[in-house]
């Protein structure tokens, strides 16, 4: 009787003798597997970047914004009826227990010029609170002063970036920029932050929130944001905020109220169903790799009749054959779960070079369960060929042309 170890020989030498074949076979399991890990690691690292983030602005946060929303995120984002919030709203807010600290904020880009260099970059308007509400920290000077939101001074505190273009090295404290035609004073220089969410942070400018509303001709805010004392308080928090804002917009709840677990739930449901999406497309690419290895193994069992019959007559036993067959399609298989790791890997890292602020994340369990699946797709499509294989009559199998 033929051994196992002889059988499973005999596989390793047919797949080399159908190199061509085989190659083609595994390589379109490579292709579903690498796209799978590529396209499935963008989606994680977009996921962690979101994360990381939100979390550079603290936690405890709220957001309001004007105008009701249908949805869980912020009015101004995802649509609703706009209605004004005002800078009164955002004083008295201050009043409702459990609240730290509130930024009435307003936001858009205009020129800032000094002397000799300017150009339009994003511009803040906001209150004194709004450093430590977002975790931000002053390199030199200091943020914008307290004082009556409704009345701000002409003061302005630099991004980093902005105030190395408009003074270079000099020291820039008390030297004065002109914003939208008014002449402000420079009080400040914000510590490095770089991009926040997609913006660059070290290259803008804050001003007092009046001063914004009135560079940008509104009267109204753009968003809330508001600083409250416990994480377990949220949902608390935020329903002493809704009526509290009712009863001062005489009954209309005309606002959103986003809490910051919400915003992250909202954007890791997105990318959730990206990732379906991606999966979708690489079980497309994988179908057709299955398809690939099920042909060959079919082709391979015509072509083998008779040896297949001579090893049965030789005393090979149904689940021998069967399990050559089988090692066939799951070796082709893993080969190409494994070759498709790397290649996903090695264009992980080439993007990572070309394109760094490309979020990439590729946990290990996602490997696994890569080369668990393709292992997984070589036995669910080796089983047709490899049942008819060992369920040959060795008569027949033998007088085959």
């Amino acid at each position: 009787m033929i051994s196992f170890y002889d059988l499973l020989r005999f596989t390793f030498q047919t797949l080399r003798a159908e190199k061509f074949r085989s190659f083609l076979t595994i390589l379109g399991i490579v292709i579903g597997i690498a796209s799978a890990i590529l396209l499935t690691s963008i989606g994680e690292g977009t996921r962690q970047y979101i994360l990381s983030e939100f979390t550079q602005f603290g936690s405890n946060l709220l957001q309001v914004t004007p105008g009701v929303s249908k949805t869980s995120g912020p009015a101004g984002i995802f649509g609703g009826t706009t209605n004004p919030l005002k800078i009164d709203d955002a004083v008295a807010l201050e009043r409702v227990p459990g609240i730290e600290k509130v930024v009435p904020a307003i936001f858009g880009t205009a020129e800032v010029r000094s002397k000799e260099h300017g150009r339009n970059v994003f511009i803040y308007g906001v209150t004194s609170d709004a450093s430590d509400v977002w975790k931000f920290e002053v390199r030199q000077g200091s943020f914008l002063p307290k004082g009556d939101p409704n009345n701000g001074g002409l003061l302005c505190v630099l991004g980093p970036n902005l105030k190395h273009e408009l003074f270079g090295d000099k020291n820039a404290l008390g030297e004065h920029v002109r914003i939208g035609g008014e002449r402000f004073t420079v009080i400040g220089v914000m510590a490095p932050k770089g991009y926040v969410l997609g913006f660059d942070i070290d290259d803008a400018a804050y001003i007092p929130v009046s001063r914004g509303l009135n560079l940008f001709n509104r009267d109204e805010l753009m968003e809330i944001d508001i600083l409250f004392s416990s994480a377990g308080m949220e949902k608390q928090i935020k329903e002493s905020i809704r009526k509290f804002l009712v009863a001062r917009h005489r009954g209309e709840e005309d606002f959103t109220i986003v809490t910051q677990t919400e915003m992250l739930t909202t954007m890791d449901k997105i990318i959730t169903i990206i990732n379906y999406a991606v999966g979708g497309i690489a079980a497309i690419s994988l179908l057709v790799g299955a398809i690939g290895i099920l042909t060959m193994i079919w082709i391979s069992v015509n072509e083998r009749t008779r040896e297949i019959g001579l090893a049965k007559a030789l005393g090979a036993k149904k689940r021998q054959i069967l399990l050559i067959f089988l090692a066939e399609a799951s070796i082709l298989s893993t080969i190409g779960g494994v070759i498709g790791v790397c290649v996903a890997y090695l264009i992980s890292f080439a993007i990572h070079i070309a394109l760094p602020k490309v979020p990439l994340s590729t946990p290990i369990e996602f490997v696994i369960i890569a080369i668990a699946v393709s292992f997984g797709v070589g036995i669910l499509s080796g089983i047709l060929p490899a049942r008819r294989a060992a369920f040959l009559d060795p008569v027949e199998a033998l007088s085959a042309e």
